[in-house]
């Protein structure tokens, strides 16, 4: 076997004075009988594999080294990271041979980010990237090809991503892999997926937390995670927590968690030991599947878990400059960074390359040799870059008419509890392939209604326990983040609700996710997926007793930051509106939707059939508020979102008392991206429509949700922008009233109507003369406001009274 491992430090074996009940939690080597032929197939896979990896990262010529290399035959820029391809190939070669021994079903999850080299080089050796990419043809061509384009612009990144067969992660962002494989394998009861976790990933509070992914799985109905931890020892320039532990610290830590350890370590047999872990790991998972499938599940089962120890960019270079490279954290990236100009650097590197005896692994036209192929599953379909699951899997979910569950028009209802309704009835009409991913917030967020026909999975709990369940509730953003991922990108579709000051903790996962979408669609092959959906309540109008530190609307930005084609931003004004977007999303494809809405009971503007109208047009006029419909206006008031859309309404009645003669439209918009610059996203209004609705040269007022930047920069570009003034959330809240709220970030219906007179004072020579005094009559009106609050501790009486017209 190529690569003589280097003396390095390395943790202590398992001690011998180990307390007999944690031993028992772990499983030793017990190797596993292999033919020589299969280990020789084994053995070439691996070889190759690391040659394909290593090859990949430096040359841009003489891939099969038919001559020695020249510094001319090195990428002028090495990118790719080498210390994890030699253990992510060794999992790969032996899930070759557990799938074609035993047919099973298996996704191959990589943690390891930029371990695409590997993962590449073995997809070319299934034949895989031929299947999808006609260029990388299993022969010298396509290897030449899939070699010298790798980390270039006509080639493969260095990470994982959309472009890999195979791949349900993007690999750019570390810690997430974990949570991802345990969302695949719910309702796909025969799916096992095999995880490898970095032991640097594994020091990601995400991993971390998804280490307990078991406790939501009930394997009656779902799969199985194989959960491989890779530990070589190193990061980028440090060594890793768990290279520092030792058996029995793992050991300690994995039984905690739930799970029974096996240690894959014996590198003299390397390959013995393997296949003996995955056939006991598989064992493990059928004998637990069984007793759940047969009526009587196993109470807090114990569920495998692999460690794997290897050194460091094993197999590769040992000592560069009398530096140690294997075994260290020089060989997590480049080992010879200068192979283009220093001699003795590509003469290790001819060296390293010709360890794993090309001439032996790839036939004259440069096809893999029969001695590799023989592991290789038959069925292209079984083949672990060419499963459905990662590519094709999506049907679309039955979605019931969603007018059936209207309200009345004129009555007080929570769009949360309305919601809930249609949820219930969408989860008893798609038992399998809808789930709920919340962060125990539920019950809080008043959507407890789709407990009517369902439960929590969660399996730990014995009430709970062996029933299913379509909601999915733990306090960790980043572990709901990653189910949802995995269960959308395997074909179904999730709801993830949450707090709105909270949603923020996943910004940078969902952006991963949309650029994982967003390569996906500039595939050739990779079929639709449903949209995400996220529901954000409890939002800062209404988290007055939580205080400041529940006041945070940002994740509104976050989503308006992606690409057009991927961001849809909803704020429904009533709950007709709200069952209408709801609807809208769960049927809609590949779009990160964000939904934001009020938990709390608001007058229902709109019956079910004027909300559709309303919703399908993203934004309308208002016309039961607005003087004489809203024609000719001295000033449009602008509702962005429920609590501010109702204080424009209340603002309308209050100014229509005050100055009767001041003319007003209002106007609700309840689709973000309408208000675009025209050709800025799919649903921008043109500028004919856009004057339509908000008038060509009147004052417009904004009341929006989120922070007014984002609506200056979604209105950039449209003409006469100096008429228009946009209030928001201005970071100034405390433990208060809703009302005092509104009034301190200057949103109040107090706020709205001195915007409009000062607006209507340009065009309404009426409202001019007497500006000032209006003026100092509304703000007497706020001081009186805040100064009832102050002394009484609540809100003035009638605050949220439906405002009368």
């Amino acid at each position: 076997m190529p690569g003589e491992v280097i003396d390095q430090p390395n943790p202590p074996p398992l001690p011998s004075n180990l307390p007999d009940e944690l031993l028992s939690l772990s499983v030793k080597l017990d190797k596993s009988i292999i033919a020589a032929s299969t280990k020789d197939g084994l053995e070439t896979f691996w070889r190759a594999a690391n040659y394909i990896a290593a090859a990949m990262i430096f040359l841009k010529d003489n891939v099969l080294l038919e001559r020695d290399l020249k510094f001319e035959d090195i990428k002028p820029r090495l990118l790719g990271h080498w210390g994890t391809c030699p253990g992510l190939n060794l999992v790969y070669a032996h899930l070759n041979l557990l799938v074609t021994k035993h047919d099973l079903d298996v996704l191959y999850v990589v943690g390891p980010g930029h371990g695409a080299p590997a993962i590449l080089a073995s997809l070319w050796l299934e034949g895989s990237l031929e299947r999808f990419y006609p260029q990388y043809t299993r022969n010298k061509e396509g290897l030449h090809n899939l070699i010298t384009r790798f980390s270039t612009p006509k080639g493969f990144p260095s990470h994982i991503n959309a472009e890999t067969p195979g791949s349900i992660h993007e690999g750019g962002e570390l810690g997430y892999a974990l949570a991802v494989s345990f969302g695949a394998v719910m309702d796909k009861p025969d799916l096992i997926v095999a995880c490898v976790v970095g032991d640097g990933e594994a020091e990601t509070g995400p991993t971390a937390t998804a280490w307990h992914g078991y406790k939501y799985i009930d394997p009656k109905e779902s799969g199985a995670v194989i959960p491989i931890v890779h530990v070589n020892g190193f990061k980028i320039s440090e060594r890793t927590l768990y290279g520092c532990m030792d058996d029995k610290e793992l050991v300690a830590l994995f039984s905690g968690y739930g799970y029974q350890c096996r240690f894959v370590e014996s590198l003299e047999d390397i390959h013995s030991d393997m296949s003996g872990s995955l056939e006991w790991a598989v064992a493990e998972i059928k004998k637990i599947q069984s007793a759940a499938r047969s009526g009587k599940p196993i109470t807090k089962p114990r569920w495998p878990v692999l460690i794997l120890r290897t050194p460091k960019g094993w197999s590769g270079p040992k000592k560069v400059h009398g530096e140690y490279i294997e075994g260290s954290f020089h060989a997590h990236q480049v080992p010879l960074p200068a192979a283009m100009s220093d001699k003795e650097e590509l003469k290790d590197l001819q060296v390293w390359l010709e360890s794993y005896k090309p001439k032996e692994l790839f036939t004259k036209d440069g096809n893999a040799v029969d001695s590799i192929l023989s592991i290789i599953p038959t069925n292209q379909d079984k083949k672990l870059g060419q499963r459905k699951e990662a590519f094709d899997a999506y049907t679309p979910i039955k979605v019931p008419d969603w007018q059936k569950f209207g309200v009345k028009k004129g009555s007080q209802e929570s769009s949360m509890k309305c919601i809930g309704v249609l949820l219930d009835q969408i989860l008893v009409d798609n038992p399998h392939t809808t789930r709920i991913f919340s962060p125990d917030e539920l019950v809080s967020n008043k959507l407890d209604t789709v407990f009517t026909h369902t439960g929590r999975n969660f399996q730990w709990d014995q009430y709970s326990s062996a029933q299913g369940g379509r909601v999915i509730e733990i306090l960790s953003e980043h572990t709901c983040q990653g189910f949802l991922q995995g269960y959308t990108l395997t074909g179904r579709v999730g709801l993830f609700p949450s707090y709105e000051s909270f949603l923020g903790i996943i910004h940078t996962m969902m952006v991963q996710y949309s650029k994982f979408v967003k390569m996906a669609r500039e595939t050739t092959w990779r079929k639709a997926v449903g949209s995400i959906n996220y529901i954000e309540t409890s939002t800062w109008t209404r988290q007055e007793h939580n205080g400041f530190s529940h006041q945070n609307p940002s994740f509104i930005g976050a989503v308006l930051n992606l690409k057009p084609d991927a961001a849809r931003v909803y704020l429904p004004p009533d709950a007709n509106c709200f069952l209408s977007t709801l609807a809208h999303c769960f049927r809609s494809q590949e779009y990160v939707n964000l939904m934001v809405g009020s938990k709390q009971p608001q007058p229902v503007f709109l019956s079910p059939e004027e909300a559709d109208a309303h919703c399908r047009a993203g934004g309308s006029v208002w016309k039961f508020a607005s003087t004489e419909d809203g024609v000719d206006p001295d000033v449009v008031l602008v509702g962005i979102g429920a609590e501010l859309t109702f204080e424009v309404i209340a603002a309308a009645a209050y100014l229509r008392r005050l100055v009767p003669y001041l003319r007003v439209r209002v106007v609700n918009v309840t689709d973000l991206m309408i208000l675009g610059l025209e050709g800025s996203h799919p649903h921008s209004l043109d500028h004919e429509e856009f004057d339509a609705l908000f008038t060509p040269d009147r004052p417009i007022h904004f009341n929006y949700h989120g922070y007014s930047n984002e609506l200056k920069g979604l209105l950039f570009g449209r003409p006469k922008l100096d008429r228009i003034k946009i209030e928001g959330y201005r970071e100034e809240g405390t433990t208060t009233t809703p009302f005092d709220m509104l009034l301190r970030n200057h949103v109040s219906r107090y706020h709205v109507a001195e915007s409009a007179v000062r607006g209507a004072a340009f065009k309404n020579e009426k409202v001019g003369v007497e500006l000032s005094k209006l003026s100092a009559h509304i703000g007497h009106d706020i001081k009186k406001a805040q100064e009832y609050i102050l002394e009484h501790g609540k809100d003035p009486e009638g605050t949220y009274d439906t405002p009368k017209f």
